[in-house]
């Protein structure tokens, strides 16, 4: 059992929660909670160490069990120990360390979410499950977004990081990414102007750009981009939460191709 803070293996998973820069070096990051390692396992995703601690629910050690019949490094450290290593106020009382995995792009592409800038963490997860509810083909990311594996991103997105595609793109890539697709519409989300979101033939293969609340769409999107997108409210407020508006925009192109087929 670990008992101490000062092991290399506790030392490793401090940084990983706390450090971008260590979970890009490394291609690790870390999931807590029995749910979200599940929903990883499903994807066989890949553990390189779980750390676990007593007393565990019926659930957890289950899941401790099938980590160490398929001989992953597994060990137990102090319930202390894990209150304080643990991003969560309520730890579960099992936490993996997990390789990244590179993403598998689709050859054809219809349905694309593309998140400009979204820096809080807890928007970019929720982004992430809404366009894996909707079944879109790929997210991505542009420089100044939150990075994906933070351990907030991964709580907000639920384990749905395994059911789409996800890539971190900068600007001049995405402009030449989006050449490439037979009549790809790319749509920049605005608070008004250009055409409502009924107005548009969302069947049409599509390219979401999605902004935050606070700064909206940047420059260099809206140049890339083919025309401008809004959602009507008849309310007198002048914005929506970036997630709220990217689940509306992107359950509107789910809804036209439903109603559609």
């Amino acid at each position: 059992m670990i008992t101490s803070s000062q092991n290399p293996r506790i030392q490793q998973v401090r940084k990983l929660i706390a450090q971008k820069k260590e979970r890009d070096e490394s291609g690790c990051y870390v999931l807590e909670g029995v749910r979200l390692i599940e929903e990883a396992m499903k994807k066989k995703e890949h553990c390189r160490l779980l750390l676990y601690t007593d007393p565990l629910s019926p659930r957890a050690e289950a899941l401790v069990r099938s980590f160490v019949d398929q001989g992953v490094d597994t060990e137990e450290i102090a319930a202390q120990l894990m209150k304080t290593i643990s991003d969560t106020e309520s730890p579960q009382g099992v936490l993996a360390v997990m390789e990244m995995t590179k993403p598998v792009i689709p050859d054809k592409l219809d349905f694309i979410i593309i998140v400009d800038a979204i820096r809080d963490p807890g928007n970019l997860g929720t982004m992430i499950r809404t366009a894996a509810a909707a079944a879109a083909d790929i997210l991505i990311l542009t420089p100044g977004c939150a990075d994906p594996y933070a351990p907030k991103v991964l709580r907000s997105a639920m384990g749905t990081h395994f059911m789409i595609p996800m890539v971190q793109m900068d600007w001049g890539e995405i402009a030449a990414k989006m050449k490439t697709i037979p009549d790809l519409q790319v749509l920049a989300s605005i608070m008004d102007g250009g055409k409502s979101c009924w107005d548009y033939d969302l069947c049409k293969p599509t390219a979401l750009i999605i902004g935050s609340e606070a700064n909206g769409i940047s420059r260099t999107a809206q140049d890339i981009s083919d025309g401008k997108i809004f959602i009507p409210m008849p309310g007198n407020i002048e914005s929506l939460n970036a997630a709220m508006a990217a689940g509306i925009l992107i359950f509107e192109v789910v809804r036209q191709r439903i109603k559609k087929d």
